[in-house]
């Protein structure tokens, strides 16, 4: 080659990186701010892969910033020192603080409106969007993953304790408790995130309230009212179920998830977006049916709510960046990407179009009771008891109802006690919070 060839061919090379420099360089990165680790913090990093290859316009950069709280947390410090991301994953419980975030939040429905993205949010779930819409009917939050609490259980145990029938009521969860017991098991139940699962969604569940003004959605002025006879009963029940085992407290979160994996507890209670760690990890053929009824208290069951979380747009970035948002939030919704993401981690699909396409391409008939948690959010029309709660300060409430329901399993307080105390000082914070946002 020529020394006049070797020039050319140098000229073309540094041209083309060049090229490729200023490509790069063009792209907008989009900060997004999420509580998912694990496996799911895996299916987070390909989703914002996937969409990044669609488009060179824009590059989503998720970063894992540690459980709901945490995330939140620390995306509120954020703003506040001007160093927000675009987009923060924020739990169902942290509607109302964010929705008190003047200045900070930019509302789902204007930023699409204002970046002339096509929006429908008739394409999502009532019973998902309507936790997440002000009172006007915007939407404030894209929804994203929804999950509903389910009663897992250990089919292979219940047929070798004789019983037959997975439970419907709590009466029958006794008495197949006791029975799973009886058969070797270290214990019969046990349930996770106890205030959304034993609180909140049994309250729901059986049409009973948790708080004054619609559960928060007509107004700050709320008060919670939980400690009715109803849920005092049932949780002096459950406390009582410890002395043979048939009920064993594993944790306030997930944390008892490997006493049902492993083959220790039966039956558990707890979000069906557990599915995923139910496929890696029970060794025995389980299944997910309704939540139980307690008969004493209803004669059929409402619904229950969500739990999971929304994705909340931050203001402060170049109105350009929010171009990038908006597509990607459209991505997002598409009913392929919806039907992965229900598929394989077990939250709700959130579009009828989601579950319609799971439908089609047959993974309900291939995994029975997959389709349970969606039964349940959608089993009859939401009354002013069971379309969710909007409390002030949740996250804290609900750490005060943790406190107050360990104290009853430890048999340091009576469930009435612990119910009161956990009313009077939840509403303490209800009423920090109205002060705060006056």
């Amino acid at each position: 080659m020529t020394k006049k060839n070797i020039t050319s061919v140098s000229m073309i090379a540094a041209l083309m990186l060049a090229s490729v420099s200023t490509s790069a360089l063009a792209q907008t990165e989009i900060s997004w701010w999420h509580a998912m680790g694990g496996v799911n913090g895996e299916r987070i990093n390909k989703m914002a892969t996937d969409f990044n290859a669609t488009q060179s316009e824009y590059k989503i950069m998720p970063v894992y910033k540690g459980n709901y709280t945490e995330t939140m947390t620390a995306a509120i410090a954020a703003f506040r020192a001007k160093q927000q991301p675009h987009i923060v994953q924020v739990f169902e419980v942290g509607t109302a603080t964010m929705m008190a975030a003047e200045g900070a939040v930019y509302p789902i429905e204007d930023m699409m409106k204002d970046t002339g993205e096509p929006f429908d949010k008739s394409i999502f779930i009532p019973g998902v969007i309507s936790y997440y819409q002000a009172s006007d009917g915007k939407l404030l939050s894209m929804p994203f993953n929804s999950s509903t609490p389910v009663l897992w259980y250990n089919k292979d145990a219940l047929d070798k304790a004789g019983v037959e029938n997975v439970p419907t009521t709590w009466d029958e969860m006794d008495a197949a408790a006791k029975k799973l017991v009886d058969s070797g098991m270290e214990c019969g139940y046990s349930f996770g995130w106890q205030s959304w699962v034993m609180l909140e969604n049994y309250s729901t569940w059986h049409n009973q309230p948790i708080g004054t003004k619609e559960n928060g959605f007509g107004g700050l002025d709320t008060e919670l009212t939980f400690n009715s006879d109803a849920l005092k009963n049932r949780i002096a029940k459950i406390a009582a179920a410890q002395e043979d085992s048939s009920f064993v407290y594993g944790g306030r979160r997930g944390d008892s998830l490997p006493k049902f994996t492993n083959g220790e507890c039966g039956m558990w209670i707890n979000s069906s977006a557990y599915y995923g760690s139910m496929k890696a990890q029970a060794k025995f053929n389980y299944g997910q049916a309704m939540l139980p009824l307690d008969t004493d208290v209803a004669d059929k069951p409402q619904n229950s709510i969500i739990g999971g979380a929304t994705l909340w747009v931050l203001k402060g970035h170049d109105q350009d960046d929010y171009k990038g948002v908006a597509q990607f939030m459209n991505y997002l919704a598409t009913p392929e990407v919806q039907a992965w993401w229900h598929q394989e981690t077990g939250y709700v699909p959130i579009t009828t179009a989601a579950t319609e396409l799971s439908k089609e391409q047959g993974f309900y008939e291939a995994n029975p009771g997959t389709d349970t948690a969606a039964k349940q959010l959608s089993l009859n029309p939401p009354t002013a008891n069971s379309k969710g709660l909007r409390f002030g300060n949740f996250v804290q409430i609900r750490d005060v109802i943790n406190e107050e329901l360990e104290a009853i399993w430890a048999g340091d307080k009576t469930a009435s006690e612990g119910l009161d105390t956990a009313v009077e000082r939840g509403n303490k914070l209800l009423r920090k919070f109205e002060k705060a946002n006056d």
